[in-house]
């Protein structure tokens, strides 16, 4: 093929294409279509020009309101199990297997087989922490090390899991939530983008700081699983189709089987355990929180948004490349996005949204809070869903947002808290 080069096999008839003729047609009511016209083909955006059928036609079935199902428990199984269905990935109970790695030249213990800890202490009298390697089988394929941080004192403790972004820079991933060691180049890249997207702070030290035990992995393509080029990913999505996988659902197993990991940890309170992240990290976090039952509650700053909303020209996911690491193909059929979300009602969720994001359209934020709150609202846990707007912010995380969450997670996971358990009202097992 060359792009309509060759000669029609239809001779002279010519079939008119697009929206337009589209429309055109229908309105004729079964008249012939006697005048002939040049199709437009690919438009702005790269979207076909008859894209906005495909939009109208994008109803969301099985929605919260839209699906006949009306019993809300009911619900939401049924939607995991659509949005399972569509990740083209089965489910990996593969062991961990985790080994530890201290820091050279340090000296300490959390655990009897735990050796070479590198002890950081608060700023301001705030509590230590020790900071390790582990390096675990995240699937059957592959082996992946992350970064996990442990308070000083007497555990279990709460944990989050802490999920890095995209931002076009594969060179870190977890780096960019938990400051690195022993690598001065990946340290000069990590301090560069927390300053550039975290007010020069790094979110996982300063949870651990606060009393939590952070873990921060890799997702396929950033820092030692990388690094990626960016105009490499469409094509990385495409091969791991054609080998019967997925790139978005590769990434949404992994981080199930990530919060897993952490919840089982003897010095974490399993009861406790939350999902944070921002921007791509954002998506994964309220995605890992509607999929695993390990996932207390969730924080997402700067990724939610209606899919039509967002599907309009100039704005990135046009764009293909980093869309394909939270496309699951046909499931759009199905859910819209904050349906996804909703999946993880009734816990504790937070979604955070820069009024100046260009990313995410006003609108779209709009229609999306709208749905989550209808969903929370029929699980009579309104209070549980907090949304909120930022005037003058753009597509960061500031460290004023910053308290902001880490006082949330405080409030939503306290010691003891049997809502932050696994039972069905807590949107535990399904």
């Amino acid at each position: 093929m060359n792009g309509g080069a060759e000669p029609s096999p239809l001779g002279r008839r010519t079939f008119v294409a697009g929206a337009g003729a589209a429309f055109l047609g229908a309105a004729g009511a079964g008249a012939p279509t006697a005048r002939a016209a040049t199709a437009a083909g690919v438009v702005e955006g790269n979207l076909p020009d008859f894209h906005p059928l495909l939009k109208e036609e994008l109803r969301f079935p099985l929605a919260w309101g839209a699906s006949p199902v009306r019993d809300v428990r009911t619900w939401r199984r049924t939607a995991r199990s659509k949005v399972e269905e569509h990740l083209l990935v089965e489910r990996d109970n593969t062991p961990y297997d985790p080994s530890y790695e201290g820091y050279e030249g340090y000296e300490g213990s959390y655990e009897d087989s735990h050796e070479g800890f590198r002890e950081e202490e608060g700023r301001d009298g705030g509590g230590g922490y020790t900071r390790e390697s582990v390096t675990l089988s995240l699937t059957r394929y592959e082996r992946v090390r992350g970064a996990l941080l442990t308070p000083h004192g007497t555990g279990p403790f709460p944990a989050v899991l802490l999920l890095h972004d995209h931002g076009s820079k594969f060179d870190i991933g977890k780096e960019k939530l938990v400051r690195p060691w022993n690598d001065d180049t990946r340290l000069a890249s990590a301090v560069a983008w927390a300053d550039r997207c975290f007010g020069g702070r790094f979110v996982g030290d300063e949870l651990a700081r606060r009393g939590y035990v952070v873990l921060a992995l890799d997702a396929l393509g950033w820092g030692d699983r990388g690094p990626l080029a960016y105009e490499q990913q469409q094509a990385l999505a495409s091969n791991l189709l054609n080998l019967g996988s997925s790139l978005a659902g590769l990434m949404a197993r992994e981080d199930v089987r990530a919060a897993r990991f952490l919840a089982g940890l003897d010095r974490v309170d399993r009861r406790r355990v939350a999902a944070l992240g921002f921007s791509m990290g954002a998506f994964r976090a309220w995605q890992t929180a509607a999929l695993s039952d390990d996932v207390a509650a969730a924080a997402s700053v700067c990724w939610m948004t209606g899919l039509k909303e967002v599907m309009v020209p100039g704005n990135n996911i046009l764009r293909g490349q980093s869309a394909f690491h939270m496309l699951h193909p046909g499931l759009a059929r199905h859910l819209d996005f904050p349906d996804v979300a909703s999946i993880a009602a009734p816990k504790p969720m937070l979604f955070f949204h820069g009024a100046q994001d260009t990313l995410f359209p006003e609108e779209g934020v709009r229609v999306a809070y709208g749905k989550l709150r209808a969903v929370w609202r029929a699980r009579h846990a309104e209070e549980r869903l907090r949304t909120e707007v930022w005037p003058g912010l753009g597509h960061v995380f500031t460290v004023a947002q910053q308290d902001e969450v880490f006082a949330w997670l405080d409030s939503v996971l306290p010691t003891g808290s049997a809502d932050s358990t696994g039972s069905a009202d807590s949107g535990g097992p399904v």
